[in-house]
């Protein structure tokens, strides 16, 4: 399937789960979870008040070389949205893009996820667990801060 077939299948509207499109275009689905979802809000409405320009987006779908992916969060500058606006999917991802941890999520596709937006143009990526610790990563790796908004807390 393609993002844009899956966007307009009406059997797959208001499915209580996050959907993505994997390298060969099947579906993955994540259940929804209230604490994931609490952290992706806040995490999101703290990046729109500490940048002040800009806007957060909750689940925007990025075209990436492994399917279209949908970051927990994301904060995509006047540049990117005056270039982007609200394509579906976005062709690059958004400067920052931020993944909530479940339970369900191993290493290796978090690590796949910051690969794959930092290939698509994110500057940072920021994961965020259950326990609401973020870590922040780009192209030289996991940093101690956010290189783009150092005053963001590493717990939230």
């Amino acid at each position: 399937m393609t993002w844009q077939e899956v966007c307009e299948d009406k059997s797959l509207q208001n499915l209580p789960y996050k959907i993505e499109l994997d390298q060969w275009g099947r579906i993955v689905m994540s259940p929804a979870n209230n604490r994931h979802a609490r952290w992706q809000f806040k995490i999101a409405h703290l990046i729109e008040i500490k940048l002040g320009s800009g806007e957060a987006l909750v689940e925007c779908s990025v075209d990436t070389p492994m399917g279209t992916k949908v970051p927990n969060a994301a904060w995509a500058s006047d540049a990117f949205l005056k270039k982007h606006g609200y394509d579906t999917p976005y062709p690059e991802a958004p400067e920052i893009c931020v993944e909530v941890r479940s339970r369900s999520n191993t290493a290796a596709e978090i690590a796949e996820k910051i690969m794959l937006f930092l290939s698509k143009g994110a500057k940072e990526v920021w994961v965020c667990d259950e326990d609401g610790n973020i870590s922040f990563h780009d192209h030289t790796g996991k940093l101690a801060k956010s290189k783009m908004l150092p005053r963001f807390p590493n717990k939230i």
